[in-house]
């Protein structure tokens, strides 16, 4: 079962929403799908993104994978660990975020899935 206190989305990001804050990852279940992560490629803070947009890029010893914003806002952090740990996120995938974004839209929220429902998903 996935975390309870996150949001997902059907390409396989969680987010975890405190206020108008997101923190923005990959699911245990995408880390598995891609194999060993080798390199993350994150944006830069400050840019603007919309629900959908692509944000980055995961590269695995399998494949490059797009990463998708869950929700739409501006950059506030990437974590730049990241950069030179990159298979953190094979090892802790709830905890390994990516980006910390300010929410411009919280209704946003409603297009996401429950934990249940992403579990289902991924059955």
């Amino acid at each position: 079962m996935y975390p309870t206190d996150l949001k997902y989305t059907k390409e396989h990001e969680w987010v975890r929403v405190t206020g108008d804050e997101a923190t923005v990852g990959i699911t245990d279940f995408a880390q598995k799908q891609l194999g060993d992560v080798v390199f993350v490629e994150l944006p830069d803070v400050g840019r603007v993104l919309t629900q959908g947009e692509v944000f980055g890029t995961i590269e695995s010893v399998k494949a490059v994978s797009e990463l998708f914003s869950p929700l739409a806002g501006t950059v506030l952090a990437v974590n730049g660990d990241l950069g030179t740990h990159p298979e953190s996120v094979n090892s802790q995938p709830h905890d390994a975020w990516m980006i910390k974004i300010k929410v411009t839209d919280s209704a946003e929220l409603a297009n996401l899935l429950d934990a249940a429902k992403y579990d289902a998903l991924t059955q």
